[in-house]
């Protein structure tokens, strides 16, 4: 057995790649979080206005034309989606239509839990951008499927059963 290990470790020291040395401007180019077109959508800058649902949530959304700051019931993206998948959710159709930094917006929302409301709120910022420019926008958030409201939500508990299809435990005696 430790030959083998002496041998693996033999190659892996022969085989060694030359270290290739990269500025941080490279490295800082390559993260997934940067959108390489920020800020090139075609869209008009005007303000708009859309609702959207979600589960039990209800996301009233107001884009007006800024810097790109998100408020969400009074508190910052940051501060209400601690999550950056929730972040990351809730701005889709502004990184899709390329409008970072062009629309502050400015959300309401109540009602369900988290997943429901970043929902909601997705849904309410894709409106807004539908109705601020339909001709531009509309083919692309319709064909990512951002104007479609997802209709799922909690099947209610049936008469008899624990909860909506959970039966009480069967005894043959």
């Amino acid at each position: 057995m430790s030959s083998g290990l002496g041998k693996s470790r033999k190659m892996a020291e022969e085989t060694k790649a030359p270290e290739v040395q990269e500025s941080a401007e490279e490295l800082t180019s390559y993260t997934s979080e940067t959108n390489s077109g920020a800020g090139t959508g075609t869209s008009l800058i005007a303000p708009g206005y859309g609702t959207g649902r979600r589960k039990e949530a209800v996301a009233r959304v107001r884009l007006v034309p800024g810097t790109g700051k998100w408020t969400i019931n009074g508190r910052t993206l940051e501060k209400y989606f601690p999550s950056r998948l929730h972040q990351r959710e809730v701005n889709s159709p502004i990184v899709l239509l390329k409008l970072e930094n062009k629309f502050d917006v400015i959300v309401l929302v109540d009602g369900g839990g988290v997943t429901g409301q970043a929902g909601a709120i997705r849904l309410g910022v894709a409106r807004a951008l539908n109705a601020i420019d339909r001709d531009a926008n509309r083919s692309t958030l319709k064909k990512q499927g951002f104007l479609t409201r997802d209709a799922r939500v909690v099947e209610r508990k049936k008469a008899g059963l624990h909860k909506a299809r959970r039966a009480p435990q069967f005894s043959k005696r």
